[in-house]
């Protein structure tokens, strides 16, 4: 089997931008491990062939962490941007400016990889489409079924 990443970003205080979190326990607790509690991210337990971690945003440390896996599936909200509600892309090593200078794309983490290490993996994202960014830590309804989904989706890859 393949080493699979799940990195799982957001605001788990502002809604439906904290699906990644949900997933991300989702998927440690279908494995039989505990949900990350408050404050953790999961990075001091990167030995399974399915990995999760949740972040609350990209950071370049991550470049080091990713080229170790065949494959890594970021997890996020959008904000509507795209109508449906859970949209998969794949994803290339890209050079891809942010508007905020504390914040990395997952391309951008892709060719930092490939710069460093020489190799990056095969990496996709799913995106969730939020309905509420409201100060909270519950999902929207339709969050929350998109959350159920990109959960299947992600154990039938690995299942694989």
């Amino acid at each position: 089997m393949k080493r699979m990443l799940v990195i799982g970003y957001g605001n788990p205080y502002r809604r439906d931008d904290g699906v990644a979190l949900v997933v991300v326990n989702r998927l440690r607790t279908c494995q039989g491990r505990p949900p990350l509690e408050e404050g953790m991210d999961g990075l001091e337990e990167l030995e399974e062939e399915l990995d999760a971690i949740f972040l609350q945003q990209l950071t370049p440390e991550l470049a080091e962490i990713i080229v170790q896996y065949e494959e890594v599936i970021f997890v996020d909200a959008h904000m509507g941007e795209y109508p449906e509600l859970l949209r998969e892309v794949t994803l290339e090593p890209a050079a891809r400016p942010a508007i905020v200078s504390h914040h990395l794309h997952p391309e951008a983490l892709l060719a930092l990889a490939e710069a460093l290490w020489g190799r990056a993996p095969q990496a996709r994202l799913l995106s969730i489409r939020g309905y509420d960014f409201d100060f909270g830590t519950e999902l929207s309804s339709q969050t929350q079924e998109g959350s159920e989904r990109v959960v299947a989706r992600i154990w039938k890859a690995i299942s694989n």
